[in-house]
């Protein structure tokens, strides 16, 4: 077992990270399940998916404990995290009589997390939740830091707040059931820990990436410990993304949400996946820069590659231009005026907040990369 604090004043938690946690969920949340009995079912938020593949061992596993579940369940993909949808959630947690000294249980990948916790934090002001995140991109990064939010016609995470869990339970065995396509966009977000602040975690992965991958057991515990201990120091510094240390959490997705704006945050481009090629294009546009080497830009679109990502905007096939993408950055949450910070690379395993980008220089890098 693991155990990782995240260490914020006054609301510290923990993540707890062992396999076969989910079987035993009464028991490692319990702190938090205690104003729940048979007559007041504990309220858990699902998608179509998590509920078919995990709701009857919890109905089970919860019922031996003395306690029941109340199911709220959303259809899986970024159209759940929609105001008609948050609405709904909100008035099922009232009608349940949910107070702020209660807990919600959100059970399943980010989007779910994110719904879940952005309706936390809106009703009664502030209500308990606990993370127990199913995919490899939510345990690693989505579940823990307390960023919530919904989408909107402007953009991807634009109406949200800060609201941090109670406490994230992460077993990796619920990753056997993760589609493959799906462990790999999570793993784009293992690969950015390293890029950005870790280079011998990064070249640990160059040679345990494929284990990684295939849920080796010692393999995938290091990669997810080590990914949450590095977000969780960058959270306990920075928790509201006011100073540049948390910002770097985002490299590759100033390119990446661009890149998801333009594909309609459809299946055509999972969240990971646009991750990992914004990751490569920050990479080649740091070598663009001369601040880091080619060889390293390559070693990156590399690793990437290796893993299955995407890494060239050419095989995209996009209908617009470098224009049209930066035009969807203007929207990013990040843009300060008229400027928009970017995530680029001094080394490898050293990212740093560049505010000094051109972005006609950007449209033009872009435009090359999609030519070929």
């Amino acid at each position: 077992m693991a155990v990782i604090p995240v260490a914020l004043a006054g609301r510290a938690y923990e993540v707890v990270i062992e396999e076969g946690l989910l079987a035993r969920l009464a028991e490692a949340a319990a702190p938090f399940l205690k104003r729940y009995g048979p007559q007041r079912p504990v309220p858990f938020v699902a998608d179509t998916n998590t509920h078919r593949l995990f709701a009857g061992g919890i109905d089970a596993h919860l019922a031996d404990h003395g306690l029941a579940a109340e199911w709220f369940v959303v259809e899986p993909g970024e159209d759940a995290k929609s105001w008609d949808v948050l609405e709904r959630l909100c008035d099922w947690l009232l009608r349940l009589g949910v107070t702020r000294k209660d807990h919600v249980i959100a059970l399943g990948g980010g989007v779910v997390g994110d719904l879940v916790g952005f309706a936390c934090a809106v009703v009664k002001r502030g209500v308990g939740f606990v993370q127990v995140p199913t995919t490899l991109l939510a345990q690693v990064d989505s579940s823990v830091g307390g960023k919530t939010a919904i989408n909107t016609r402007a953009g991807k995470n634009l109406i949200g707040a800060f609201h941090q869990p109670s406490l994230v339970v992460i077993d990796p065995l619920v990753l056997k059931t993760l589609p493959d396509r799906e462990m790999r966009a999570g793993y784009a977000e293992v690969l950015k820990y390293g890029l950005l602040g870790d280079a011998a975690f990064f070249a640990w992965l160059e040679a345990n990436g494929t284990q990684v991958l295939a849920r080796a057991p010692a393999a995938l515990e290091h990669a997810i410990a080590t990914s949450i201990a590095m977000k969780a120091r960058i959270v306990a510094e920075d928790e509201r993304e006011t100073l540049d240390r948390r910002a770097l959490l985002n490299l590759g997705h100033t390119f990446g949400h661009a890149l998801e704006a333009e594909t309609g945050f459809s299946d055509r481009l999972l969240h990971g996946e646009a991750v990992a090629l914004g990751m490569a294009l920050a990479a080649r546009y740091s070598a663009r820069r001369a601040e880091i080497t080619l060889a390293d830009a390559e070693r990156v679109t590399a690793a990437i590659a290796a893993a299955g990502l995407p890494v060239s905007l050419a095989a995209l096939g996009l209908a617009c231009d470098g224009a049209a993408l930066v035009a969807h950055m203007r929207h990013d949450k990040k843009a300060e005026g008229t400027t928009l910070p970017f995530l680029l690379l001094r080394a490898l395993g050293e990212a740093y907040v560049a505010r000094d980008v051109d972005l006609a220089d950007i449209a033009c890098f872009l435009d090359a990369e999609m030519a070929g």
